[in-house]
């Protein structure tokens, strides 16, 4: 059994016990999240298909940790200027435990 969800502007296949990292959402190590926003469930040979969402589906994840992602280098040249500008950036990011695909 599978399910395609989307929060953040963003779409994520996931199966249970899967581990992914989303955008970051206020919560508490432990706590279970969620999602409603789910777009197809798939189990076997049944399929639901939202048009956009799977009624009564949901997809319910528990909190493993907060992370940070790979560091992005910026770097910014101006030809014949000398000028340049050197800077980074690591996303803050919710790593999550799929525990349940449910459809009602």
């Amino acid at each position: 059994m599978y399910a395609i969800f989307e929060t953040g502007g963003k779409q994520y296949r996931v199966k249970e016990k899967d581990l992914i990292d989303i955008e970051i959402i206020s919560s508490k190590d432990g706590e279970n999240i969620s999602f409603d926003e789910v777009l197809l469930v798939s189990d076997g040979d049944k399929v639901f298909i939202g048009k956009p969402f799977v009624k009564n589906a949901l997809v319910v994840c528990k909190k493993v940790a907060d992370i940070k992602s790979k560091k992005r280098i910026i770097f910014k040249f101006r030809r014949r200027k000398a000028s340049r500008k050197k800077t980074g950036h690591r996303q803050k990011l919710l790593r999550l435990m799929v525990e349940k695909i449910e459809v009602k």
